[in-house]
């Protein structure tokens, strides 16, 4: 099922960014108005989560590439399940990377975060400690600072990227606080809707550093639902109204052939180092302790491709340190 695909799943780069999505169900047609700055590139972001692009190319995954494209043409969050270090979050960097949409905005869920985190922070003291210090060049926009998620919702010609990591990790009302902006596609910041009777419009700051957007009567909505992908551990289910609006995904553990194309793209042919029987080893200690990441075998292959170890008995101590296991139960 190639034709008609908008993600391929190669793990390359755009030669041209797409100019336009397949048009969305009548039902997920967003309104926002205005023109929105974004960065040209990543800063090398991209690389280094998913490595550069090399002669040997990805095989794309039938699985995650039906999925990523039903997200993109349904305009709905992708919800990615599977163990730790199985690439969950890398998904978003190949997304943005083969359809040119920029950097990917990134949101790491702790126990600690809001919903209000991810939409936009009002610095009150500094705004008065500026009025107090009589400051002309200070407005109230100079104090909003949009979060990943309230950037993602911004009115881009295209969509952004907007990578919800670890949302398991969150407070259990998290994903219900999530279902309005998701469903609606916008969101108010009160402290300039309360400002709207003085300005109209005011420019903030964005999640892209040394960018800022203009905004309207205190709300934001998208023109362009962002490309959502959320991760999850699972350590814990999500309420069942948050997953009807998801499309979901489980990635398992890479087998032989992915583990190859990973290290294949961060390392190149890794002259002098046998990676058959590297990634062999590894795989055959996986099956013994459990879940172990792929990024503990690329910790192996830079080590291996350093020179400054021999393949011998406290090389072998070496490996099974750093491949530790990733669950208590295995420890």
């Amino acid at each position: 099922m190639t034709e008609g695909l908008v993600y391929h799943g190669t793990g390359e780069v755009a030669r041209t960014s797409i100019t336009a999505l397949p048009p969305p169900p009548p039902w997920r047609t967003f309104t926002g108005t205005g023109t929105t700055s974004r960065p040209t590139d990543d800063g090398g972001e991209g690389d280094r989560r998913v490595g550069a692009v090399r002669s040997v190319p990805r095989t794309p995954q039938p699985d995650e590439v039906a999925m990523v494209n039903a997200a993109i043409r349904l305009r709905r969050p992708l919800l990615v399940t599977g163990a730790p270090g199985t690439g969950k979050s890398s998904l978003a960097y190949l997304v943005a990377r083969e359809l040119g949409l920029g950097p990917v905005l990134r949101w790491p869920v702790t126990s600690k975060t809001t919903l209000k985190e991810g939409l936009y922070l009002y610095d009150a003291i500094g705004r008065v400690q500026a009025v107090g210090a009589g400051d002309p060049d200070s407005g109230i926009g100079d104090y909003v600072h949009l979060g990943p998620l309230g950037t993602a919702l911004l009115p881009h010609d295209l969509p952004r990227v907007l990578l919800i990591d670890e949302l398991d990790k969150g407070d259990i009302d998290l994903p219900n606080d999530l279902l309005n902006v998701f469903e609606e596609g916008e969101y108010e910041i009160p402290e300039l809707v309360r400002h709207a009777k003085h300005r109209v419009e005011v420019d903030v700051l964005t999640a892209d550093r040394g960018h800022t957007a203009t905004v309207q009567h205190g709300l934001v909505r998208c023109r362009e639902f962002p490309v959502v992908i959320i991760t999850s551990n699972g350590e814990r289910e999500f309420p069942p109204a948050f997953l009807r609006r998801c499309l979901r995904l489980h990635v398992a553990q890479p087998g032989r052939e992915q583990l190859g194309q990973m290290v294949a793209v961060h390392f190149g042919d890794a002259h002098g180092v046998d990676l058959g029987r590297l990634i062999g080893d590894f795989l055959h200690h996986r099956e013994g302790v459990g879940t172990v990441s792929a990024d503990q075998l690329l910790n192996a292959v830079h080590l291996a491709t350093s020179g400054a170890y021999q393949q011998d008995e406290d090389w072998a101590d070496l490996l099974k340190a750093i491949w530790h296991p990733l669950s208590a139960e295995a420890g």
